[in-house]
């Protein structure tokens, strides 16, 4: 087997490979047929057509589409090249965004910046492109607005323009304009004030007057990129002139050029067109618009949308419609001008192609449409796949779509600004499938003889059909050849070829080609047959020269070892043009016959050297050539023509022939048949000639010569044009034409080039001199017809028409036009006015062909002159028609008419119409009203009226105040067009008078009638005046002011705002608030108080009307008076320099507390020992720091204060500091005595020295004989030692004797002398002196007594003149001296010694004082205010020892004490910085220096107000449909200033309240939103002060939706209060009815239960340990009150009312009850079902029918108890109650609980103790009693209690009363000794009152109840609260049981503004008057607790639920309203009528 060369394998397989990518291409088009879900591309987001950005901010342009695959993003330039990225300035992200970040100013570049840009999205389905993207950055540059001046003639309207640079001016727009008068002006739609700013920017000023030049204007503009908003840099003004005489219309800057404007205008954008002209007279401008297409014009129609102000039009929300040409005229006496501006109102462009999608068949057409919108719109293009198509209609059709017609395909619509797109799909149809081959046959390799069939299976539609070839010639059946096909049931085609019996000649390559309309597809391989080699035989080639030969050599045989070419024997190739492969192929490039036309032979051969050869004979074929000719440049009509065509090269034979295409001919069309004559001639056969004998238009075409030969056909063609001269196609003749009507003259000639015909008109009435006619509005010529529009007499006359086209003379042709004119007038309506009772001439000129008759009409009535004498008619002939008169001698009002005259002659008719105005002034006007007024200004209104057939100029508005006169007026004046004016300036609060008076030009009318109108109040526009601020004193300035000048009160002034702060400082103003005094001229003052002293403050003040508050005054400085200053000097200190100087030296104090100028210092000193008294201390001033002290008291301790001085008095005393003088010799002895003791002794006695100046050492007795000259004797005594005996004397010789002392310092003066003899005889004399001795409190004291007497002599002493004999605290010693022990206040006295012997006797006088503390000083309550205290001080009568001061004590009744030191010669002191209406405890101890004494007793007081008072409801609710606001100013604070409001709110129906806001402050509104509509609400307000607190609830309603009120709640019987009764089953008797029963049973057990309870308690009473000390007696006298059986203490002593009615604080925690094995929140049951609760504050201002209030019927309680116990008599409704069964809280089983009483001092171990009893029987269905007891004889109702019952424990503490049975027990706890301590250590305490005669049994509150008003003084607790006088019959406390209790409100004092919680009771209450035991419960634990469990709070009473919704309360409920004193009387005599629990207040008698 032979093997292929290496080159021949690699041609096979190359071909094999083609074969298969072909086969394989096919498949793929095959099997991917047209998917509904693929689709070519759509944009989903496009982008705009414009992006402008600034470099600051940078821009990303977004572009997104959908398709399936999804398309990809290119963005490209309007070139449609792409673009890449910019680093740093433009970025395409992965998103597709085309990015541009921010950049510098420098690093812009315009071709990224400044460029065109289109997103291009693709994918296999098609391409489509975006509308043009205009990007532009803006760079930030500065730059200004200027404005320039705008001159202006007076009257004109002024346009001011805000020139804006050009090269930001796309991005700035004005926003408003302002004046330096701070007028601003904004862009407005309203047109009628005199400023306005146009849409465009301009500001436009009407009627401009001198006053506007002084003003000058600046624009604000803002840039819509950046955001920034710009003042211009100047400022424009207006240059008004006066008009010096009448000035036609002119046009500002253009002088008299043609005048037109281009405007654009983007669509519903407002536009303003200009007619900026200006003339004297003011002129009328009026618009016109042009209709489309026409020189026609009319009147612009003045709407809401489209307004004229002064000559600007303005187009409010401009429509494409308004689009057009638009002129402006304006006339004014003088003359007129015009300016025409085209606008072009731009809409959006958008497109949308129709269908957007379709499938078409091959063959089929296509049309798409593109529908468009938008204005203007220039071009329409259409692209395919992103490339133009150059087709610009709106429709594009294919008429037979192929398949590169798939695609998509887009319509651009586009004008200069913008441009739009849409995108449409055209998909290829079913019938598309080009052909496929499916399967074919292999290359095969086979040996001769055996049959071969190949098979080829093609598809595709339509069907293709299958042929086959054999190297290349189409094979044909014979007898061995056979070819078949068939079609499948799917489609496909089967061919096949049979070749019966192959031979080796068989071999070859074969191919199958399938062929449809749709494609070809075809496959090839070849058949290899074993055999020598053979070549079959070739046909002859043609080709024609310049091509290329291909032919491929169609060898059989098998295997073939190569295929050569030879030409002559040689071997090809043989030059560069031919080329051969090896598979046979031979081609040859650009044939040419010389060198190619030859015979090829192909040599095959095997490798056996077998070889084959074939011949081939290739034949070259030349075309014809033709040489290019041409006609001459000219040729005219006649010439004769010869054109040659001539063939030098080309195959023979050549056939050569003409053709002629006539083009066509301007010529007539009767031409157009005739045959054109032309020849041609066969000159040779290379040449032929055409020829025309004589040229004619005929002959104007193409001529083409054609030559043909057997290689094909060439031709060559010209053009030849004959020139024609004109000649008539339609002559003009003369024409008549009816005046008016639209004239025609048709004109048309024909020739070559074509004529210009033109028109021309004789100049006067003959032909001869023609001129050109004018382009004007009605005369035109259009394709040589004259057009004549609306012709008039004076187009009449003769015209020219000329024809001219170069070749010869032209045509020319005079025609006459004439016109045959009906009458006709000029003017067709005119306005013609005079004055009324003037004469006046009516003309009316009809033009037309005489004779020409007139009549007269005067509305639409023939006027006939005979009728009237007033009317005459006149005519007169004029050359052009007829003038007539009509003349009306004195026109009326009734000749306002309409006036017509009707010209005829005998072509027709015409009438003109005059409208006759006779005009007069007008009438007044009428209707005048106020339609809105403010303070300053009243808007009007009026009715227009009769204006006089002039047009209104103006009104006049008069105005003038009430009290002036018409003469004295304010003019406004209004352009008469308006009937709503508004009149400014005007002042607030002021009565005026106004009317108006219209005016024309005639005149002016009568005033109308005047209407008097009250300006609206202003807040004040003046301030105060004469403010002057003076210091009262250091704290305190004074400032007087007078009110504003009564011209700016602007209302009634309803006070002031005085504000102040420090000086200096940036803090804001403090505000007080003072009401206007009324009195005339009077000066208003307020004192500010509390400032720092000595210290500048800045005084503002404002006065406020109900409006506002004026402007602020100028600040007034001043300071406060000098002050005291706060610190004292420091660093004192002092030196001793003598014994009676001492220098004192200080440090000033700090400056900041000098509070003024340190005038001096003052130094107070005194002796020490004497300092506590003021009297004794001396003081020295002295200026310098420093300063000694002289004159002092030698040897002496003095204390020194320093202080320093200013003009404000004396400042704080430094600390004390003390210093003692020198010593120095002391004084004489002070007495001296000599006593005979015997014959030979005296005894000297002496007393010190009165200033001993330092320490006695020693005294030095002298002693000298008298009369002699012996020297004197001395003797040294000690210090101690008060008597000397001198002895070894001389008898009856006197003796002198002197004394002195000495300190350290020396000795001192001599005493007195004294002489004494000795003697026998010794009298009793006393040595000691008359003394003065103080002795300390408590400490023992010894008198001396020391007697000398011969005999002795006997002592006696006598005590305050009363004989002494001893006891164990007193007796005589042996000295003679009295010793008492333990001095007390009562020893102080006169104590005499008494010495007597039988000679003489001596007595001596001792003084004892006894320094002891002070006793208790009295303290009198001088004065309350609202926080301070004045007490009056007065030491006790019994004090002895002088007193240094007292300490006054002072505590709230819940707070801590506080001390101030009163000085004791202070009569009263202020006790300050209180807190409000609160109780307070004071007493007062003194001082001495002893120490302090004993306390005063305490004085229970209150400072003054009250809690706060309820509002009305009306001035504090206001309710709205989903809130309500609340106005808490309306709440009176009772005097103490309100602190805060808690504000809670519910639903009607709810239980549980919302709390809203818990810090509301005071003087605010509050608004509670969120709510519903029509739907009821409760409302709990609680407002705070320092005195305590006031719930107050309401009941209010939501408006509805539309601000209605819903209907109220009844009962359908007109009462408000409705009360709900449980049905009775109708067996059961009426008497049965529980209200009946359940007293009555409950009555009795409770009866029985308390007999027991009593007994039990008597048997029990125990003694308790007596009280020791001195307030035993005050207890006795305050518990041990004698009583009656059954009384309770008399409350209203003063002194007693304090201690007993003490109440613990709300909110403080209670310990756990002693001996308790139970909480008691542990024990809450649960509340049963069917009882709901409704809360509701008691309010007595309320009436009862209200219809807030939901209540049910009342049904009456049996029995005839006074329930509300007051004077016997019931207030308001008696209200009876049902219980019902179960309750809601019980007493729990077992619960241990004790009962509190009075006050908290007694001991809680003293308390009664109750245990309750297990439930009898679970629960028992109708409520019974036990426990507690009636008082005796007592006939009220007892309180049902099921399931336990009250019983006392032993109460082992009872103290028993020492005055016997008749008297209540009291137990105090011994912590309360002191009064002082009321409520103060122990909060917790418990007590209870035992009566002895068993009596009522009490229930004490629980601390929570207790309310700090409630600690009042009688009168203020019981009297102002209560409306009622202490001393009144109070028979409604007691024991708690009186109903009357809890109705105070309504029953003492119904006009009370406040439910307060009831105080503390009396107890003095009388039993017979009394309910019995209706006491709530009593809580034992604290709220906290409580308020962790989840259940209701634990309490020990059953309370039942009232049945009337609103007023009925839970007990839990109850207990937090008692803590916060919410609840009113009326809620708890509710409780007490059904509860039989324990109650607030209740005091339990057991």
């Amino acid at each position: 087997m032979a093997y292929m060369m290496p080159n021949e394998r690699l041609k096979w397989l190359t071909l094999c490979a083609a074969v298969v990518v072909l086969a394989s291409v096919g498949n793929t088009l095959a099997a991917n047929p047209a998917d509904s879900d693929q689709k070519g591309p759509v944009f989903l987001k496009e982008p705009t057509n414009r992006i402008d950005f600034s470099n600051s901010t940078g821009a990303e342009i977004e572009c997104k589409s959908s398709g399936n695959p999804m398309p990809e993003i290119i963005w490209i330039r309007s070139d449609g090249t792409a673009v890449g990225d910019v680093p740093g300035l433009r970025q395409i992200s992965s998103d597709g965004k085309l990015v541009f970040p921010p950049f510098r100013a420098e690093d812009y570049r315009q071709e990224v910046h400044a460029q065109v840009y289109a997103c291009l999205a693709r994918n296999q389905f098609g391409s489509i492109i975006s509308r043009d993207v205009h990007v532009r950055a803006v760079v930030s540059q500065h730059y200004e607005e200027d404005i320039h001046k705008a001159f202006v003639i007076r009257g004109n309207s002024a346009i001011l323009k805000c020139d804006i640079p050009s090269f930001v001016a796309d991005f700035v727009n004005v926003i408003s304009w302002h004046t330096d008068q701070e007028e601003n002006f904004y862009p407005d739609t309203e047109y009628d004030g005199k400023y306005l700013v146009l849409p465009s920017g301009e500001l436009h000023i009407r009627e401009v007057g001198p006053e506007d030049g002084y003003k000058s204007y600046q624009c604000r503009t803002k840039h819509r990129l950046t955001g920034e908003t710009r003042l211009s840099a100047t400022k424009g003004r207006l240059v008004i002139t006066e008009p010096v005489g009448s000035v036609s219309p002119q046009f500002s800057g253009n002088g008299n050029q043609e005048h037109i404007t281009l405007t654009r205008v983007p669509l519903n954008q407002s536009v303003t067109l200009m007619c900026p002209a200006q003339a004297y007279p003011v002129p009328f401008f009026r618009w016109y618009k042009f209709i489309e297409g026409t020189t026609r014009k009319q009147a612009v129609v003045l709407n809401d949308r489209v307004k004229q102000v002064s000559g600007t039009l303005i187009i409010k929300d401009a429509v494409v419609e308004d689009s057009g040409k638009y002129l402006c005229v304006v006339n004014n006496s003088v003359g007129g001008e015009s300016v025409e501006t085209v606008l072009t109102v731009t809409a959006p462009l958008s497109a949308k192609i129709d269908p957007p999608t379709q499938t078409i068949d091959f063959g089929r057409p296509a049309v798409f449409t593109c529908q468009y919108t938008g204005n203007p719109i220039k071009t329409v293009s259409w692209m395919k796949d992103g490339k133009a198509m150059g087709h610009s209609e709106p429709v594009l059709r294919i008429e037979s779509v192929k398949k590169e017609d798939k695609g998509m395909y887009q319509c651009f619509v586009r004008n200069d600004q913008e441009s739009a797109e849409a995108s449409a799909e055209l998909k290829l149809g079913g019938r598309f499938d080009p052909p496929v081959i499916r399967q074919a046959f292999q290359e095969e390799t086979m040996e001769p003889g055996p049959s071969v069939f190949l098979k080829c299976v093609a598809g595709g539609n339509p069907t293709p059909e299958i042929s086959w070839e054999l190297d290349g010639k189409k094979i044909a059946n014979n007898d061995r050849f056979q070819v078949g096909q068939y079609v499948t049931v799917n489609g496909d085609v089967v061919s096949y070829l049979n070749i019966t019996s192959v031979h080796a000649n068989d071999g070859g390559l074969y191919k199958c080609i399938a062929k449809s309309k749709v494609g070809v597809a075809e496959h090839s391989a070849k058949l290899n047959v074993y055999g020598l080699p053979y070549i079959r035989q070739m046909e002859k080639k043609a080709i024609v020269a310049g091509e290329t030969l291909m032919v491929t050599c169609p060898v059989a045989g098998y295997p073939i070892d190569s295929i050569v070419w030879e030409r002559d024997n040689r071997a090809l190739p043989i030059n560069r043009k031919q080329k051969v492969f090896p598979n046979g192929t031979l081609i040859i490039e650009n044939v040419e016959r010389n060198s190619d036309q030859a015979t090829y032979t192909c040599v095959a051969k095997n490798q056996e050297g077998y070889s084959a050869r074939g011949s081939l004979e290739v034949q070259v074929m030349v075309l014809p050539q033709i040489v290019p000719f041409a006609f001459e440049d000219n040729i005219n009509t006649g010439d004769s023509i010869d054109l040659f065509c001539q063939i030098p090269k080309g195959d023979r034979p050549v056939k050569v022939y003409w053709s002629f295409e006539r083009r066509a001919s301007n010529t007539d069309p009767s031409s157009d048949e005739l045959q054109p004559q032309m020849r041609t001639n066969r000159i040779s056969s290379k040449t032929s000639m055409l020829s025309i004998q004589s040229a004619s238009p005929a002959h104007t075409g193409t001529y083409t010569c054609i030559a043909s030969n057997a290689a094909g056909t060439t031709s060559y063609s010209v053009n030849l044009t004959v020139n024609v001269p004109p000649r008539w196609i339609l002559e003009p003749t003369d024409k008549a034409f009816a005046q008016g009507s639209d004239a025609k003259v048709e004109c048309k000639a024909d020739g070559f080039p074509k004529p210009q015909v033109t028109w021309k008109k004789a100049v006067g009435d003959t032909p001869g001199e023609y001129k050109d006619l004018k382009k004007s509005d009605n005369i035109r010529v259009e394709e040589g017809t004259l057009h004549i529009d609306n012709i008039q007499k004076t187009n009449e006359g003769y015209y020219l028409c000329e024809a001219i086209n170069g070749i010869g003379s032209g045509l020319s042709a005079v025609i006459m036009v004439s016109v045959q004119a009906p009458p006709e007038f000029t003017e067709k309506l005119r306005n013609q006015t005079a004055r009324r009772g003037e004469p006046a001439v009516l003309q009316c000129e009809a033009k037309g062909e005489k004779p020409i008759g007139i009549l007269w009409n005067m509305n639409n009535m023939r006027l006939d002159p005979k009728n009237d004498n007033r009317y005459t008619i006149r005519e007169e002939i004029l050359s052009a028609g007829v003038m007539s008169s009509l003349s009306i001698k004195r026109t009326e009002r009734s000749d306002s008419a309409l006036f017509t005259c009707v010209a005829t002659n005998a072509f027709g008719s015409d009438d003109a119409s005059i409208n006759m105005i006779v005009q007069e002034v007008p009438e007044m006007p009428y209707a005048l009203k106020v339609l809105d007024k403010s303070g300053r200004s009243v808007q009007l209104s009026w009715a227009q009226p009769y204006d006089g057939n002039s047009p209104l100029n103006r009104y006049i508005i008069e105005f003038k105040r009430s009290r002036a006169s018409w003469d004295e007026i304010d003019r406004v004046m209004v352009p008469g067009h308006t009937t709503e004016a508004q009149v400014q300036k005007l002042s607030p609060a002021t009565t005026y008078n106004i009317r108006i008076v219209a005016e024309n030009e005639i005149g002016s009318s009568q005033s109308s009638e005047a209407v008097t109108i009250i300006t609206a109040e202003e807040a004040p526009s003046g301030k105060p005046q004469n403010i002057k601020v003076e210091p009262v004193n250091q704290t305190t300035l004074r400032v007087t002011w007078k009110p504003p000048a009564r011209s700016d009160w602007n209302g009634e002034i309803l006070g002031y705002y005085v504000g102040y702060k420090l000086s200096n400082t940036n803090s804001s103003y403090i505000f007080e608030t003072i009401n206007f005094i009324t009195e005339e001229g009077k000066e208003h003052n307020l004192e500010l108080n509390n400032l720092r002293v000595y210290t500048q403050y800045s005084v503002v003040i404002q006065a406020f009307n109900k409006i506002g508050a004026g402007p602020l005054s100028d600040e007034e400085k001043q300071f406060t008076a000098e002050g005291t200053p706060s610190q004292p000097p420091s660093d004192t200190a002092c030196t001793t320099l003598t014994s009676q100087t001492i220098r004192v030296s200080w440090v000033s104090p700090p400056l900041e507390s000098a509070n003024g100028v340190i005038k001096t210092y003052k130094v107070v000193y005194a002796p020490s020992d004497e300092w506590y008294d003021e009297t004794k201390r001396h003081y020295k001033k002295t200026a310098s720091s420093d300063t000694v002290l002289h004159g002092l008291k030698k040897y002496t301790n003095y204390t020194m204060q320093v202080l320093a001085t200013t003009a404000g008095g004396d400042g704080v005393r430094s600390v004390p500091i003390h210093c003692q003088t020198e010593p120095d010799v002391p004084e004489a002895p002070t007495d001296v005595k000599a006593l005979v003791m015997g014959n030979a002794a005296i005894l000297v006695s002496w007393r010190p020295p009165a200033q001993p100046n330092g320490i006695i050492t020693q005294y030095t007795v002298y002693s000298k004989a008298e009369g002699a000259e012996t020297e004197t004797k001395t003797q040294k005594v000690p210090h101690y030692q008060m008597s000397f005996e001198a002895t070894e004397l001389e008898k009856n010789k006197p003796y002198e004797f002197w004394v002195t002392a000495s300190t350290t310092i020396g000795e001192g003066q001599q005493s007195k002398s004294i002489v004494a003899m000795p003697s026998d005889q010794v009298p009793a004399k006393i040595a000691s002196f008359d003394d003065t001795f103080t002795a300390t409190f408590k400490e023992d004291a010894k008198m001396p007594c020391l007697a000398v007497g011969a005999p002795q002599p006997e002592i006696t002493w006598k005590i305050k003149g009363v004989e002494f004999s001893a006891n164990d605290r007193m007796r005589l010693l042996p000295d003679g001296s009295l010793l008492i022990k333990s001095v007390n206040r009562q020893d102080a006295g006169d104590y005499s010694c008494h010495a007597e012997n039988s000679i003489a006797k001596d007595s001596i006088t001792h003084k004892l004082i006894v320094l002891a503390p002070p006793q208790s000083p009295h303290v009198t309550l001088s004065a309350t205010t609202t926080d301070a205290l004045t007490v009056r001080l007065k030491p006790h009568e019994g004090d002895t020892a002088p007193l240094h001061g007292y300490t006054l004590h002072y505590k709230p009744e819940f707070g801590e004490w506080e001390t101030a030191e009163v000085s004791v010669d202070s009569q009263k002191h202020n006790i300050e910085n209180l807190l409000c209406g609160s109780r307070y405890q004071v007493y007062a101890t003194g001082f001495n220096n002893i120490g302090a004494g004993e306390a005063s007793d305490i004085l229970n007081t209150r400072t003054k107000g009250q809690k706060p008072k309820l509002p009305e409801k009306p001035r504090f609710i206001e309710v709205s449909s989903n809130s309500v606001s609340l106005h808490f100013k309306a709440w009176k604070d009772g005097g103490c200033p309100m602190s805060h409001f808690v504000v809670e709110s519910k639903k009607r129906d709810q239980l549980e309240w919302n709390q809203i806001s818990n810090n509301v402050k005071p003087d605010n509104n509050y608004v509670v939103l969120d709510l519903e509509p029509a739907t009821w609400y409760n409302l709990r307000i609680t407002a705070h002060n320092s005195a305590g607190f006031t719930v107050a609830e309401y009941d209010f309603a939501t408006l509805t939706v539309t601000g209605g009120t819903i209907a109220p709640l009844d009962d359908g019987m007109g009462h408000g209060n409705v009360h709900a009764r449980i049905p009775m089953p109708a067996w059961m008797p009426e008497w049965l009815d529980l209200n009946f029963m359940v007293p009555l049973i409950a009555t009795v057990v409770v009866v029985a239960v308390g007999i027991c309870v009593v007994c039990v308690a008597l048997s029990r009473r125990r003694s308790d340990d007596m009280r020791g000390g001195q307030k035993d007696v005050y207890y006795d006298v305050v518990y041990n009150q004698t009583m009656g059986p059954g009384a309770t203490l008399d409350k209203r002593r003063p002194d007693l009312r304090d201690e007993l009615g003490y109440i613990a604080p709300p909110n403080r925690k209670l310990p756990p009850v002693p001996g308790s094995n139970y909480n008691t929140c542990d024990r809450i049951k649960r509340g049963r079902g069917g009882l709901r609760s409704n809360h509701s504050t008691w309010d007595p201002r309320r009436n009862p029918n209200l219809y807030e209030e939901l209540k049910a019927p009342p049904v009456p309680m049996h029995g005839n108890a006074n329930i509300y116990g007051h004077g016997g008599h019931a207030h308001g409704n008696v209200e009876c109650h049902y219980r019902h069964p179960g309750m809601e809280d019980e007493i729990c089983p077992y619960a241990t609980f004790h009962l509190l009483g009075f006050r908290e001092e007694m001991d809680p171990t003293k308390a009664m103790n109750f245990q309750t009893f297990p439930h009898q029987n679970g629960h028992t269905p109708v409520p019974g009693h036990a426990g507690t007891m009636l008082p005796p004889g007592h006939p009220g109702h007892v309180h049902s209690r099921s399931g336990s019952q009250s019983m006392p424990r032993a109460n082992r503490y009872q103290r028993k009363n020492s005055q016997g049975g008749q008297s209540s027990i009291y137990t105090p706890a011994p912590e309360y000794d002191d009064p002082a301590n009321c409520a103060e250590e122990d909060q917790y305490r418990r007590y209870t009152r035992v009566n002895s005669q068993g009596g009522s049994l009490y229930s004490g509150p629980g601390p929570e109840y207790d309310d700090p008003a409630n600690c009042a003084p009688e009168e203020d607790q019981y009297g102002s609260q209560y409306g009622g006088p202490y001393g009144q019959p109070y028979d409604h406390y007691g024991s708690r049981g009186s109903m009357g209790r809890r109705s105070i409100g309504s029953a003492r004092n119904p006009g009370n503004g406040s439910p307060e919680p009831p105080p503390p009771p009396p107890r003095n209450h009388d039993m017979s008057n009394s309910s019995f035991n209706d006491s709530k419960e009593s809580n034992e634990i604290s709220e906290a607790e409580c308020d962790r469990d989840h259940g209701p709070r634990g309490n020990y009473g059953a309370v039942k639920r009232s049945p009337q919704p609103k007023d009925q309360r839970t007990t839990e409920e109850m207990r937090k309203l008692i803590e916060r004193n919410e609840a009113g009387p009326k809620q708890l005599q509710l409780q007490q009528t059904n509860g039989a629990g324990f109650t607030a207040y209740d005091t339990m008698a057991v």
